[in-house]
């Protein structure tokens, strides 16, 4: 035969018909009768009995041999019933093949007429049992043919030169043929295959284009190119804003509840999925939605403050408690109240309220108390007490600014007063741009249709694997632009829940696939570089035409979904500074809760951030690999400290503590807030990324250094002495003045190891209205004598020590500042 084939079609044939064939030979080596007849008995096993056939000698010849040729058969012998045929020869072979075959006669070498033609042959060796490193199966090996390569002309990039390469070859290939008309099917396939090769030249120019981030064009790459350099693009985030909900009974409005801008002409409640909803959709209004459930009460709607019989009142900057008319004990800590002017505070009218002075806070503390003599100030004057709830919140949500209460006012000479200048609203709820498409369906995972071309080793009769390459699966979403929302915590501050890193944003969705009977739900990750094998989570890339691609792990950074696995999305969209609305925009609830009587959002949306722009990434980038992303040094410690936006300065020292090296690191608090056990624990979760293994980290609060200064001044003649006093006691402490200036000793002007110099204080002193002159007698420590400061001109402090005089009659171990004044009046 001139070929071999991996199956046996043809025994099973012969099988069928009335013609016999070789089976398969054996050598009787180690199992021979006797020692001197190993490897001279051949058992020859046919398909099929050999009846009615005489088998001799000259029936069968052997051929082969390198050493040892011309072998001869000297026996033939057959058994009744029996498939084997006994051959006997006069000699063993050598270790080449041999061949046995079936004959006619010594003369005539065709086949048998009894005999299959084709397995009338077969190859053995004699050497089968001796010892051997390989196998003993014979490899059937196909080699490729050796094939010269063409001469390429690989400056062919576009389509005229790629047709005239294909027509130079086959000029060479087919002399004859000169066939040039477009029309002529020759041509056809050359100017097509020109085609195709002139894409593929533009997708290789694309791909050579994306490979650099300073040449690169779409988002996905400059994105992937930052990351290199660990610097995470970012896509923007939503606005958030806080929103009240009126109503006119109680109610509980659910989470995800759909809030719109003005429509004209509609009431404050629209029904889902109604034709006003869907065109306003359509039309593009801005959407926003609750980020909690919130309960609404009737009486929360308006809370009126209560000033204890006084009048004329107004709560200072940086208060952090009220107290309310009534009683309300729905009240709750963790509710968010809403503090707003409605009347001008000079003119007692509405449209003359400034509009600026609204502020959100989050309750840490409601007291409901009565004021036993409060009935006495109604009119008519009432023995009863009068019900009252003492509020507080925290020191994050202070107010910035002096929120007037009550106020008198004198219009055309006629005296009002107006005892509701500013309340306090509840029902507030906090909102975030962005609009739930729910269960929108995505195209399944594909089958593969491409596949490995198997590598030609072995022998080609063995079943070869299959191999198929993983199909491209990254499917779109339908709607842009994706929302990226930052986590909300409503244990924080109301003022914290407007603040968030654009660095922690996550994109708004989430999938749920479908594979037989299994679901899973797969969540974003801004990468997949953390990502188990068996972690469902995905990566949204966000092109600059806003469309959206969802990209799986390959089942080592993440899952790979199975082919025919079925996904549904859930996203929300909007996104950007498109959210960041004005205040009294958001006016409609999309909701079934027929109690909604009024929607409005007092203050303006914030936080809302367009994504990255791919240039501000091309000059960022290099660059981002110059950050410190870790604490190995005591001055790291410190620099990574004052990252914190609550932290003024930080100082950081190593200490052995016994087994182990201990990082120490103190801090000086923004405003002078004391550093105490909750601002500890979120410092010490702010620097754990940065930590190296193995160093104990502990916070410390600064050592505040005591000063006592004494100061004598000549007032000159036409002031007074009280008046000079007062003035100079207000620029000398440590508060923010009614002019927004801080005192001469506000926490903020001092930090760790400042020497605090004589000369400020003189030239702050010196600067008021009504000082002649100023002498400073006393300059040191508090408690500890010493002139040496005012020798030298300043207070020299070790390395964690911060000054501090607050000058506070019931805390004069923080300072002292006396006064000695003469002349003035």
């Amino acid at each position: 035969m001139l070929y071999f084939c991996c199956d046996q079609r043809r025994r099973n044939a012969v099988l069928a018909s009335s013609l016999n064939g070789i089976d398969y030979l054996e050598v009787l080596d180690s199992n021979a009768p006797s020692p001197a007849d190993r490897q001279l008995i051949l058992l020859v096993h046919l398909l099929k009995v050999p009846t009615g056939i005489t088998l001799t000698p000259d029936h069968l010849r052997i051929q082969g041999g390198d050493r040892i040729p011309h072998i001869q058969v000297t026996q033939v012998t057959t058994f009744p019933d029996s498939l084997v045929v006994q051959v006997r020869v006069n000699q063993w072979g050598d270790y080449s093949p041999y061949t046995l075959q079936f004959v006619r006669s010594k003369s005539d070498p065709l086949p048998p007429v009894w005999i299959d033609p084709v397995l009338s042959t077969i190859q053995f060796s004699f050497k089968v049992e001796c010892p051997t490193d390989f196998d003993c199966q014979i490899e059937r090996l196909c080699p490729p043919d050796v094939q010269s390569p063409p001469e390429i002309n690989y400056l062919a990039k576009d389509y005229a030169s790629f047709r005239q390469l294909m027509l130079d070859r086959l000029s060479v290939l087919m002399p004859k043929w000169r066939e040039r008309n477009p029309a002529d099917m020759g041509i056809a396939l050359v100017e097509l295959l020109a085609y195709v090769g002139d894409d593929l030249s533009y997708q290789q120019d694309a791909i050579a284009t994306e490979a650099y981030l300073g040449t690169a064009r779409r988002r996905t790459s400059v994105r992937r190119h930052a990351r290199l350099v660990n610097y995470f693009m970012h896509d923007g985030c939503n606005a958030r804003v806080w929103v009240q909900i009126q109503v006119s009974g109680d109610a509980v409005l659910p989470k995800r509840t759909p809030l719109m801008t003005k429509v004209e002409g509609q009431p404050p409640l629209i029904a889902p999925q109604s034709a006003i909803w869907m065109q306003s959709v359509r039309q593009g209004a801005t959407i926003f939605e609750t980020m909690e459930i919130a309960p609404l009460f009737v009486r929360h709607n308006e809370m009126e403050f209560y000033t204890w019989g006084s009048q004329e009142c107004c709560l200072p900057q940086g208060s952090t408690r009220a107290t309310l008319k009534d009683h309300y004990p729905h009240l709750k800590a963790g509710m968010v109240l809403l503090f707003e002017e409605k009347l001008g505070a000079k003119t007692g009218q509405p449209e003359d309220a400034d509009q600026t002075h609204r502020w959100a806070v989050r309750l840490t503390r409601v007291d409901l108390t009565t004021d036993p003599i409060g009935g006495q100030f109604a009119n008519p004057p009432n023995p009863d007490p009068v019900e009252v709830t003492e509020i507080a919140w925290a020191i994050a949500d202070a107010l910035p600014f002096a929120l007037c209460i009550s106020a008198r006012t004198d219009l055309e000479h006629q005296a009002q007063y107006h005892d509701k200048v500013s309340v306090a609203l509840g029902n507030i709820v906090l909102a975030d741009h962005g609009m739930t498409v729910a269960q929108e369906p995505l195209e399944s995972v594909p089958k593969p249709h491409l596949f490995r071309v198997p590598i030609a080793v072995g022998d080609r009769c063995a079943d070869t694997p299959v191999n198929p390459m993983p199909p491209r699966y990254r499917p779109t979403l339908q709607q842009s632009p994706l929302t990226h929302a930052a986590p909300y915590s409503p244990q924080k501050s109301a003022q914290s829940a407007l603040q968030w890193e654009i660095q922690k944003t996550l994109p708004a969705i989430a999938l749920n696939s479908t594979l037989g009977q299994n679901s899973i739900t797969w969540q974003p990750q801004r990468d997949l570089l953390s990502s188990n094998p068996t972690s469902p989570e995905f990566v949204v890339e966000t092109e600059t035409d806003g469309i959206v691609y969802l990209r799986f792990g390959d089942n080592q950074y993440g899952l790979r979904p199975a082919s025919g696995t079925q996904f549904n999305a859930t996203y929300r969209v909007g996104n950007g500074v498109a959210g960041n609305i004005g205040a009294e925009v958001l006016r409609h609830a999309v909701s079934t809760e027929s109690a909604i009587a009024q929607v409005r959002n007092p203050l303006a949306a914030v936080g809302g951030v367009d994504p990255e722009m791919l240039e501000e990434v091309r000059q960022r980038a290099p660059y981002a690999f110059r950050i410190q992303e870790r604490a190995v040094t005591a001055e790291d410690y410190a620099e990574v400290t004052e990252r914190h936006p609550d932290v003024q300065k930080a100082a950081a020292t190593f200490r052995w503590t016994g087994s182990w090296r201990t990082v120490f690191v103190t801090i000086d608090r923004q405003g002078g807030l004391p550093v105490d056990a909750p601002f500890k624990a979120q410092i010490r979760e702010f620097l754990e990324r940065y930590r190296m293994a193995g160093y104990d980290l502990e916070i410390d609060a600064p050592r505040f250094v005591s000063l006592e200064i004494e100061m004598q001044v000549c007032v000159k003649p036409n002031y007074f002495r009280s008046q000079v006093k007062a003035a100079l006691l207000q620029v000398f402490s440590d508060r923010t003045l009614s002019d927004g200036r801080l005192g001469v000793f506000h926490p903020d002007s001092f930090t760790f190891g400042q020497p605090v110099y004589l000369s400020p204080l003189y030239a702050a002193a010196q600067a008021l209205d009504g000082v002649s002159s100023v002498q400073i007698k006393v300059f040191q420590r508090q408690g500890q004598p010493n002139g040496l400061a005012i020798a030298q001109g300043k207070l020299e402090l070790n390395r964690l020590e911060i000054a501090r005089l607050s000058n506070d009659p019931d805390f004069p171990e923080r300072g002292v500042l006396k006064l000695t004044l003469a002349g003035g009046k």
